[in-house]
């Protein structure tokens, strides 16, 4: 089975404790893994677990995962009290030095960062962590679901178009063979044979780009992580076809080739999307 790179995975749950918690995960095409978080305030600890957790289920994609937890005890508000004694002996000193006797507010002094703050939640770490982790589990195996139903519909896309393939190659094998024998009676010497043979011989092209669609197909069978694979071989597949186009003295073939070279293109575009 292979997966896709696109997909979509989320969670919400209320846990004893802790409160509320709502995990959001969606993925896209990447060349490697690359993960981005967003966290709730305060919740910078869990940065690695919450990575580490990720990559255990993925390999390739651009992840954005969004966590948010809501504390289920109420807020409160609280002064920061050995901060404002900070702020209040700064001010002083700058009275002093300035040789003035301005005050500042009361409307100032709680615009002051830091100075007024919202409790925060009191359930211990490792509860919290629990409940995260719980909820990130199951959107990752929402996200894993959707990216191995996409990864069925690409294999079977890429099969088919690895299946066209091989039946133009199959056409131009045989139209390639009754060309030689028809154009080498024309020619009156071995030297005129062995120069067309030399400019036109795509027998070599026909025999590796059918070794690529075999071995493209064998990969899509075994399944994994393979989307590098399949790209590459889509790539060699697409250098031999283009040999085969530039050597062709047959319009038909060149038609053939043509139509070849627009299945290699779209399995290239589909295989771009293979984790």
């Amino acid at each position: 089975m292979i997966m896709s790179m696109t997909g979509f995975g989320a969670r919400q749950a209320s846990y004893p404790h802790v409160g509320r918690v709502r995990v959001e995960i969606r993925s896209t095409n990447h060349k490697f893994l690359e993960t981005v978080l967003h966290l709730p305030e305060g919740f910078l600890s869990f940065e690695e677990k919450v990575k580490k957790e990720i990559e255990s289920q993925l390999r390739r994609g651009r992840v954005i995962c969004v966590i948010d937890v809501i504390d289920g005890h109420p807020k409160k508000v609280a002064v920061n009290k050995p901060l404002l004694g900070d702020y209040l002996r700064v001010m002083k000193a700058i009275q002093s030095a300035a040789g003035t006797e301005a005050r500042a507010s009361l409307d100032t002094l709680m615009r002051l960062p830091g100075v007024v703050v919202l409790s925060e939640t009191t359930a211990p770490s490792a509860k919290v962590w629990s409940a995260v982790r719980s909820a990130l589990q199951e959107s990752l195996k929402n996200l894993v679901r959707a990216r191995q139903s996409e990864g069925a519909a690409l294999q079977r896309h890429l099969q088919s178009h690895g299946k066209k393939i091989s039946r133009h190659l199959e056409i131009v094998k045989s139209r390639f063979s009754a060309v030689v024998r028809r154009k080498l009676k024309g020619f009156a010497s071995d030297e005129e044979k062995s120069s067309f043979l030399k400019s036109s011989d795509i027998t070599e092209e026909l025999e590796r780009l059918a070794f690529h669609v075999k071995n493209f197909s064998r990969r899509l069978s075994q399944g994994g992580a393979i989307g590098k694979e399949l790209d590459f071989i889509a790539q060699e597949m697409q250098r031999e076809a283009n040999t085969m186009g530039a050597k062709s003295c047959d319009p038909a073939i060149s038609g053939e080739v043509i139509l070849i070279k627009s299945q290699i293109e779209k399995v290239r575009e589909q295989a771009q999307n293979v984790e």
